[in-house]
């Protein structure tokens, strides 16, 4: 069920970090409107998770989704097409960055609202079940969400209906400017061991030692084991949202920044290759996203007189001016 590949985990997280390198030069360039939320960083959290799920596995994710969208198989070029908000994109350029979906590989979407993906993950992978169908899920979040009621509320049914999800708390430190120890009393395992879910913390900068946690529990959630929790630690390189690069938030200081690049999950899956095998997935991740952008950039913009459709899923096309 798994793909303990170590080549194909480093493209991963090679391709997750350039394709987010390119999105920000398009957010400078004005492709994409409105800016976008960094995962540089953060890549090994979604390639291990994503490594150690079957194709036909339920993701949510967050306002900084793009890697568990990746990372679950997406297009790039239909990937880049939706942030620059082209007909072509994913979603037809709807969901933008922060709603990202493709129901066809189990991506059942980014999400804006905090906290809320796991609430969403666990009733559809409920419902799966009831119909029979042998699914896990995983859920991502950050550190940020750990007090929202809904997720909170969504541990507690998880755990009183034994719902196989995988709870992935990517805790990078930081809810957007405040400190995770400025804000969470007691710990992030213990909120889920308070509901008798089964937690771990991981090295979130290790592709590997997440894939291998996530392996393990995914083995025991499809036994029957119930809902599991991961927190994996890692650190945010860049701005928590590109608007910072204009304004310059200071609530890190250059040496803490640095300090948090050292341990890069490129680089410490990047040693586990030679160098010509590493060459060979950089040059191909490159000619990949070279596409992908040529593609986002030739592809039309919606109509706005289509603004309304998709709203209803009977197809019913709402009043104009309403």
């Amino acid at each position: 069920m798994t793909d303990a590949d170590p080549a194909r985990l480093y493209r991963t997280v090679r391709l997750i970090r350039r394709f987010e390198e390119r999105a920000i030069a398009l957010v400078r360039s004005g492709h994409i409107v409105g800016g976008i939320h960094p995962y540089l960083g953060q890549e090994g959290i979604a390639a291990g998770v994503c490594a150690a799920l079957a194709a036909g596995d339920l993701v949510t994710g967050t306002h900084r989704g793009h890697g568990h969208v990746l990372a679950k198989g997406a297009d790039p070029a239909r990937m880049m097409a939706e942030l620059c908000g082209r007909e072509t994109g994913l979603n037809r350029g709807r969901g933008g960055s922060m709603h990202a979906a493709d129901l066809s590989i189990g991506v059942l979407g980014a999400n804006a609202i905090v906290g809320a993906s796991p609430a969403i993950l666990t009733g559809a992978v409920w419902a799966h079940r009831q119909r029979g169908n042998a699914v896990v899920g995983a859920s991502f979040f950050g550190d940020g969400a750990v007090n929202e009621g809904m997720l909170l509320e969504a541990f507690n049914l998880a755990a009183l209906w034994r719902v196989p999800v995988l709870l992935v708390c990517e805790n990078n430190g930081y809810a957007t400017t405040m400190p995770v120890a400025g804000a969470v009393a007691g710990t992030i395992t213990g909120r889920a061991e308070a509901f008798g879910i089964r937690a771990t913390v991981v090295d979130g900068q290790d592709p590997e030692a997440v894939r291998q946690v996530t392996a393990a529990a995914v083995a025991r959630m499809r036994d029957g084991g119930g809902p599991e929790l991961v927190e994996a630690r890692t650190y945010r390189f860049d701005a928590h949202h590109t608007f910072e690069h204009a304004v310059r938030l200071q609530y890190r200081t250059p040496q803490e920044v640095a300090d948090g690049r050292s341990r890069d999950p490129v680089t410490i899956q990047g040693e586990r290759l030679s160098t010509a095998d590493r060459e060979a997935v950089d040059a191909e991740v490159e000619a990949t996203l070279d596409a992908a952008v040529a593609f986002a950039l030739a592809g039309p913009e919606p109509d706005p007189a289509g603004a309304l459709d998709h709203l209803y899923a009977s197809g019913l096309t709402a009043r104009g001016g309403s």
